[in-house]
């Protein structure tokens, strides 16, 4: 009797548990240097939390009406690849032949597969295609013609190339080609990569990134945005991470993965962790970027290095929040 007891009572503790469980999200835009105050105006800095705020919103829709965790990065993810605010589907930065060159991935924390896709060109939102990898093909990573042929046979939508391409990115890649300054130029203009981090109800973690790269990119340059481990990464037992920055850094140092792993082996929270990687690791190396989190234990985190981030994060039942510029001046939404 007594152990009948115990097992009803443990099933009714793990139940009530999981319906207290409260999701939570949190998002980036990408980070820079040249995210200061006086870049902006009131008009573009609305711009900014207009969409963070969107992208907040449809996440949040999402996630009170049911859905899981990896579907929901993808749906925010899918909105700020819509917008040309972001170096991410429209509007994202251009190579050094003027052309888009987008990459993403995705991971799920419950199972720890990922999906994802590097130099596509016609699929319209990427995040969709690094889903179809994850779901249906028994690879991680596929890229370029493949990709953009595999994606298409899964349902993603495909769209003409010069979709990507905004004046004001081919405005700067042609002002790069003419001065022939590619790698110089191309340090002002790698912000706006994004990035969603999700908790659902059941308690698990997804992450995605999304990227048009770096501007004036050549000979096929690859991020760490579709890099499992360097700019996504996500474990429910550790933490879910979403990376922006230089890409290469955050290759070299496999960051997201690293986060993961400090929380998981040495217990750090997520913040710390972050910082550590952040503000030790990659600032020691002179390399400058940021990434977003959430933990196993639902705590939200995020850490840069630059001047400022695009961010926003949103918990069940609390007001949204979204920041652009540095933590000595937040309150900035």
């Amino acid at each position: 009797m007594k152990k009948h007891f115990l097992v009803l009572f443990l099933f009714c503790f793990t139940i009530s548990n999981a319906q207290e469980s409260k999701y939570a999200i949190i998002i980036h835009g990408g980070a820079g240097n040249g995210l200061v105050p006086g870049n902006y105006n009131e008009v573009q800095t609305a711009a900014f939390h207009h969409a963070l705020n969107a992208a907040l919103a449809r996440g949040d829709s999402a996630l009170a009406a049911g859905a899981d965790a990896l579907d929901v990065v993808s749906l925010v993810i899918q909105v700020l690849e819509n917008d040309s605010l972001f170096n991410a589907g429209k509007g994202a930065v251009l190579t050094y032949e003027a052309k888009a060159s987008l990459d993403a991935s995705i991971m799920d924390g419950a199972s720890l597969e990922a999906g994802a896709v590097a130099g596509v060109s016609c699929i319209k939102n990427p995040i969709t295609a690094a889903l179809s990898v994850l779901r249906h093909s028994p690879h991680v990573i596929l890229s370029g013609a493949g990709a953009d042929r595999y994606a298409q046979e899964k349902g993603s939508i495909c769209v003409d190339p010069s979709y990507f391409i905004i004046p004001s990115k081919l405005k700067t890649i042609k002002r790069i080609r003419k001065e022939q300054e590619a790698l110089d130029s191309a340090q002002n203009h790698k912000m706006g990569t994004v990035g969603c981090v999700v908790r659902d109800r059941e308690g698990n973690i997804a992450a995605g990134t999304s990227t048009g790269g770096m501007m004036a990119k050549r000979y096929g340059r690859i991020g760490d945005s579709p890099i499992v481990g360097a700019g996504t990464y996500a474990n429910n037992s550790s933490a879910g991470i979403s990376c922006t920055g230089h890409g290469e850094y955050f290759i070299r140092n496999v960051i997201a993965f690293q986060v993961a792993n400090r929380v998981d082996l040495i217990e750090e929270s997520g913040q710390e962790a972050a910082d550590y990687m952040i503000h030790d690791v990659l600032s020691s190396q002179k390399a400058f970027g940021g990434l977003i989190g959430i933990d196993r234990n639902g705590e939200l985190f995020y850490s840069f290095n630059t001047t400022g981030m695009l961010r926003g994060f949103k918990r069940e039942g609390e007001k949204a929040q979204t920041y652009i510029f540095s933590l000595e001046i937040e309150g900035d939404n």
